[in-house]
C-alpha cells in the first residue's frame, strides 16, 4: 500500500496542499485544473466576487454536468437492455422454430 504524498495545486490564484496516492496524482491535477477553469469561468470579469460563492456556483455547474452524464448513461443502459432483450427474443424464436 502506498502512502499519500503532498501535492500543491493552484485554484483561482490560491495554493492548496493535499495528500494523494501517487497513482492518483495526475487525476487530481486534472480535477484541480478543471475546477480552476470552472471557477474562473464563473468569476468572469468580476474580480471582487466572493470566492465561496464562486466555488459553490462552479461546484453546482460541475455537479449538473455530472448528473447529465449519469442521465445519458442511464438512458443508454436502458436502450442497450432493450436491444439485448430483443435479440434474446429473436434468438429464442429461431431456436424454437421447427426444423
Amino acid at each position: 500500500m502506498s502512502a499519500n504524498e503532498p501535492v500543491s495545486i493552484h485554484i483561482l490564484d490560491r495554493e492548496y496542499t493535499v495528500g494523494v496516492e501517487p497513482e492518483e496524482r495526475s487525476s487530481l491535477m486534472a480535477a484541480a485544473k478543471l475546477l480552476d477553469s470552472k471557477m474562473r469561468e464563473v468569476r468572469g470579469s468580476n474580480r471582487m466576487a466572493a470566492v465561496d460563492r464562486i466555488a459553490v456556483l462552479a461546484a453546482l455547474n460541475l455537479a449538473h454536468e455530472l448528473q447529465q452524464l449519469r442521465d445519458e448513461r442511464h438512458s443508454r443502459d436502458r436502450e442497450f437492455s432493450r436491444a439485448l432483450d430483443d435479440l434474446h427474443r429473436r434468438l429464442d424464436e429461431v431456436l424454437d422454430a421447427p426444423r
